[in-house]
């Protein structure tokens, strides 16, 4: 019997085996994997914050262009020597006093520094929106890769399993050939070993099905006590892809440029550079603006009297010099205590009114030539973000030549290994009938047997690299990615 018909019927009963359980349990397709990867990945939240940033610095500087509005309050108690408010000269009493008031300010022209400072806002927000979205895309990509490991190292256990059990296989008829004596115990004790070399080797590659749904749940920042069952698509070997001859990599690369939200951010980042180098250096020029204002004040020691409650007296003012015996006297009156009260808030908020319009021309001469550096650094930024964005275009053009060759590495790869185990299955045949006349030797045997274990595991994991190569390239030039 061939051993791939014999590993084909073990991986179908294993399939069926499972599909109760794997109806039992919840399963993860990739397209749930990748939607709730989206929702809950704490990397794609964090830029979801960033962007919030900007739409938070973008609103404000909008706002900055209306004019400004502020109000003041204050109180104080007043002992010793201080100025009146009455007269506005030094009593020595002790008072009450309050005042409030109103002021504006806006900006007439600044050179339009605060407009190009909202451009430049503007841009990066625009900037953060493309960052946004090659996270999302970014992450995608990754759980899609995360995904495509875990069938992989699936597909490896499969194998390690079929390994397993036909080595099994091979002891129970070689221990019934030792009892009869058809073969040496040696024979037994060396499959005996291999078994355990099988054994070892079906623990490895379930450890690493379980450290592959890690990462996945890494990615989905999901609790790794939830059990994770990923849903394996029918077609993983039929997936359509495109042809490789259709994929040269000028032409993706081409096609990346327009598609890529990276090279879109650093479009934004040197516009929202250019704008800002504008801002900064209109800050070198004069600036007018407009103030206005209005306020009041009240203190309890300014007292009103009421002079129809004055009382008339006569006073002695001098004699005459032409008659000493006779003197002059002048009417007067006085103000009783109840005549004289502290002036009514209102009344004092009315008289104290006061309102003020003020136009400042602001001419800057010298401030430590700080004006002109912040000048100097704001292009010197300008031009290290298109330097930025030289960079991104050229790591862009690098990593797609290097996806391109690497796929047809892969392709190479997988088609040396298809071979591989077509030659491997014919030596394992030749040796199975070898062995079963007892014409091999079992160590010789079991040689053959894992040369044929080794190509079926190199021409599995080839045909996943080249899938992955193939959806890399797919990644970059569509900017998204299924199975």
């Amino acid at each position: 019997m061939r051993l791939s018909r014999y590993a084909g019927w073990v991986l179908l009963l294993f399939m069926f085996a499972n599909i109760s359980p794997a109806e039992a349990q919840d399963t993860w397709s990739l397209q749930r994997c990748v939607d709730y990867a989206l929702q809950h990945n704490i990397q794609v939240k964090q830029q979801d914050i960033q962007k919030r940033m900007a739409e938070l610095t973008l609103k404000q500087s909008q706002l900055s262009r209306i004019p400004s509005l502020s109000g003041n309050l204050g109180g104080a108690f007043n002992e010793g020597r201080n100025p009146s408010p009455a007269t506005n000269t030094y009593i020595q009493q002790s008072f009450y006093s309050a005042n409030g008031g109103l002021t504006t300010s806006v900006n007439i022209f600044n050179w339009f520094s605060i407009q190009n400072q909202v451009r430049a806002n503007m841009m990066d927000l625009k900037s953060n929106i493309f960052l946004m979205d090659k996270a999302r895309n970014d992450l995608a990509f990754n759980v899609a890769t995360a995904f495509l490991q875990i069938l992989l190292n699936i597909e490896q256990v499969k194998v390690n399993e079929v390994q397993v059990k036909l080595t099994n296989s091979n002891l129970g008829n070689t221990k019934k050939l030792v009892i009869a004596g058809s073969v040496p115990e040696s024979n037994q004790a060396d499959l005996e070993a291999q078994l355990a070399s099988d054994s070892v080797n079906l623990v490895t590659a379930q450890n690493n099905v379980t450290l592959s749904i890690l990462q996945m749940k890494a990615y989905l920042n999901l609790d790794f006590e939830i059990p994770f069952q990923p849903e394996v698509p029918e077609n993983i070997f039929d997936l359509q892809m495109a042809r490789l001859d259709e994929m040269a990599p000028e032409m993706v690369y081409s096609t990346a440029t327009t598609t890529y939200p990276l090279l879109k951010s650093d479009e934004m980042k040197i516009k929202s550079a250019e704008y800002n180098y504008k801002s900064v250096k209109a800050q070198q020029y004069p600036n007018l603006s407009l103030t206005a204002g209005l306020g009041s004040s009240f203190a309890n020691n300014i007292k009103t009297s009421d002079l129809s409650q004055a009382i008339a007296k006569v006073d002695t003012v001098g004699f005459l010099a032409s008659n000493p015996s006779q003197y002059v006297v002048q009417p007067g009156f006085t103000l009783p205590s109840s005549a004289i009260s502290m002036t009514p808030f209102w009344d004092q908020i009315s008289n104290n009114f006061q309102q003020y319009v003020q136009v400042s021309l602001r001419i800057p001469i010298f401030n430590g030539w700080q004006a002109k550096a912040n000048s100097k650094k704001a292009a010197l930024n300008l031009e290290n973000v298109r330097l930025n964005r030289d960079q991104d275009i050229q790591k862009l053009r690098q990593d797609i030549y290097t996806a391109h060759a690497n796929a047809v590495a892969a392709l190479q790869k997988f088609n040396a290994a298809t071979k591989g185990v077509d030659a491997a299955q014919k030596a394992y045949d030749f040796a199975t009938k070898r062995f079963n006349l007892g014409l091999m030797n079992t160590i010789d045997y079991i040689t053959t047997q894992s040369k044929l274990f080794r190509a079926q595991i190199d021409k599995v994991s080839a045909q996943y690299d080249y899938i992955f190569k193939m959806k890399l390239l797919e990644f970059y030039r569509d900017q998204k990615i299924s199975l």
